[in-house]
């Protein structure tokens, strides 16, 4: 067998440098072939490599590869961008949690940019979040089991940050740490724990496996926070 080859290298990086520099449709039609093969293919080939630890936590995950379903959009809808820049200088790798209905739910996650790579768990409300996966699976959970917070930061604290949003005066407010227990989730729109990676370490043969154990230690706040069963 040869040695194993990295998924990712400094081109990948290198792209969304550029891109961040030139977010225009004329730049990106001009290096599309760049997009292609220092973006999509490395990202499905990542897909492929963890997609079977991903499927040993639950097998209901899918892992089709589909936009949207496991990597985010490059294309921005600018009606909702400030700058009105037409494309985001980076890219997510994503596992949902299964969930009836349209609500949001749990997500594991790994994404690059120009300088940064982070790898975690996220769960956000969306507009309704008495019909995400925070509103019908996790608000009843912690009232049930308000030491389950405290128990997790103690499993995770020293290797993963935390942080998490709350409202205030109709803007998304970032609160750093750990929710401490149901007077805060109540408030909760948005959840993080991750890790923050080095580029060199995205450009490492290991990387798959690192991604797949960094799941593996999150997978239970997913499970607690979405999944009904």
């Amino acid at each position: 067998m040869g040695k194993p080859v990295p998924i990712f290298t400094r081109a990948t990086f290198q792209f969304f440098r550029d891109l961040a520099r030139n977010n225009k449709k004329v730049w990106m039609d001009a290096n599309r072939e760049r997009y292609q093969e220092f973006v999509v293919r490395p990202f499905r080939r990542l897909l492929e490599e963890v997609s079977p630890a991903v499927l040993q936590l639950d097998s209901r995950f899918d892992t089709t590869g589909r936009t949207g379903s496991n990597f985010s959009r490059i294309n921005r809808d600018i009606r909702f961008a400030k700058d009105k820049t037409p494309y985001r200088a980076h890219m997510y790798l994503k596992f949902s949690a299964p969930f009836p209905g349209e609500g949001e739910t749990g997500q594991l996650y790994t994404g690059i940019s120009a300088e940064t790579v982070t790898a975690g768990f996220r769960i956000y409300c969306g507009s309704k979040r008495k019909e995400s996966a925070l509103g019908l699976v996790a608000d009843r959970r912690i009232l049930a089991r308000p030491r389950w917070m405290g128990q997790q930061k103690k499993r995770l604290g020293r290797r993963y940050e935390s942080y998490w949003y709350c409202l205030e005066k109709k803007e998304w407010k970032e609160q750093r740490g750990w929710p401490s227990g149901p007077d805060d989730w109540k408030k909760l729109q948005a959840w993080i724990v991750r890790r923050k990676l080095k580029s060199a370490d995205a450009r490492r043969a290991a990387f798959p496996r690192e991604i797949a154990g960094i799941f593996h230690d999150l997978y239970p706040l997913l499970q607690f926070t979405s999944l009904d069963d």
